[in-house]
């Protein structure tokens, strides 16, 4: 069984105010890329493990996009497509009319159930079931299971894969939405829960022959070989832009021995960093570099400069962000100032309390500030 297996899509992104959709269509539907490597590679399905929108309402034109390419699976691929939603999706509106699309073959699973969505293909040596876990809020799933002391997403995952497992054959593929621990985060990924409640232990994940994970936007394993992450589909951070965005082609013999290659796809436009003086960076770009990429300019210039986004994006017209290397790391009073763009929620309120009273936090103010920023991390992704 061959299948690619990809995940966050996040159609309907915004970059620094610029709309990806055309850049996502590119790598998508573009010729060399997604459609053509399930073509090319015969790919047996196609596996989106989750965050196919970007939010939980999508605009139109996302909606349109995944609706072509799934169109495009079924009609011209003829091959099943199974498809989660991720923390960023509408649980019901990933799930709208999945009954219906059954029939072409597009799976597709929204909201958490009590029994996980099970799909069975057949290659030339069998069958292989593969088992949809969509991403579950811990209070959503704790009702729908009906197992009212899960606690947080360790618990729920091992609950929910355990009922897969049950159903599983002897050839299988898990797919979810979670964070594993010891996996590498990117800036662009949006945390499950505030304080590590969201980390799942690979070990809830055994007795899978393969498991396509989404979530984390690097390409990388979950501990095992068969536990991956095949990262998103293009950079949504200058963070990542020294990652390699790929998807994964995996396939399963008849034993169920693994193999996975890793294949790039080529984006419309790159994320990249440019560092140096203005006057060398209005040079232009290097040989093999394109001046549309989207771009952060580092400036090492320490004096005072006239207009230079103006002057660069009439050679760079895509430079989205300015850094000065010689003032950025000045604050009040020429005092150091920290770099506090990776730190987490509850990192940033330590940091805070300790800069207005020289003390740490108590631990029932640090519950008090989780409890409340988890409440608001809820309503961000029901909104």
């Amino acid at each position: 069984m061959r299948f690619v297996h990809c995940s966050d899509w996040h159609l309907g992104r915004l970059f620094h105010g610029r709309h990806l959709t055309e850049d996502q269509a590119h790598v998508l539907l573009g010729e060399g890329q997604l459609l053509d490597l399930c073509r090319d590679a015969k790919a047996e399905a196609l596996v989106v493990a989750g965050d196919l929108y970007d939010r939980a309402v999508p605009p139109s034109e996302a909606v349109e996009l995944l609706s072509e390419t799934l169109e495009r699976v079924a009609r011209d691929l003829k091959i099943p497509a199974l498809l989660i939603a991720g923390n960023h999706d509408s649980p019901e509106r990933i799930g709208f009319g999945a009954a219906l699309m059954e029939s072409s073959g597009i799976h597709l699973a929204g909201p958490v159930r009590a029994e996980p969505a099970r799909v069975v293909l057949e290659d030339a040596h069998g069958t292989v079931s593969f088992h949809l876990l969509p991403y579950a809020e811990p209070a959503v799933a704790r009702h729908e299971l009906e197992e009212p002391d899960l606690q947080g997403h360790d618990a729920v995952l091992r609950a929910l894969a355990g009922r897969a497992r049950a159903q599983a054959e002897a050839r299988s593929v898990l797919v979810a939405h979670a964070f594993v621990t010891g996996g590498e985060e990117s800036e662009s990924e949006r945390p499950l829960s505030i304080g590590g409640a969201d980390r799942v232990d690979a070990e809830a994940f055994e007795g899978f022959s393969y498991v396509a994970l989404g979530h984390l936007h690097r390409p990388q394993r979950a501990g095992a070989e068969r536990l991956r992450y095949s990262g998103s589909l293009l950079k949504y951070s200058f963070s990542e832009a020294d990652q390699r965005k790929s998807v994964s082609v995996v396939e399963l013999d008849a034993a169920g021995e693994l193999s996975v290659e890793q294949v790039e796809l080529s984006p419309r436009r790159d994320v990249r960093v440019i560092q140096g003086r203005l006057e060398k960076l209005l040079e232009g770009p290097a040989a093999g570099e394109n001046r549309e990429d989207y771009l952060l300019a580092r400036l090492e210039d320490r004096e005072a400069l006239l207009d230079p986004m103006g002057k660069l994006r009439e050679v760079y017209p895509n430079v989205l962000h300015l850094e000065r290397a010689g003032r950025e790391g000045e604050g009040l009073a020429g005092a150091p100032r920290v770099d506090r763009r990776g730190q987490g929620d509850a990192e940033l309120f330590e940091s805070f309390v300790r800069e207005v009273t020289d003390e740490d936090p108590s631990d029932e103010e640090r519950a008090a500030f989780l409890e409340v920023a988890e409440r608001l991390r809820r309503g961000e992704r029901e909104s």
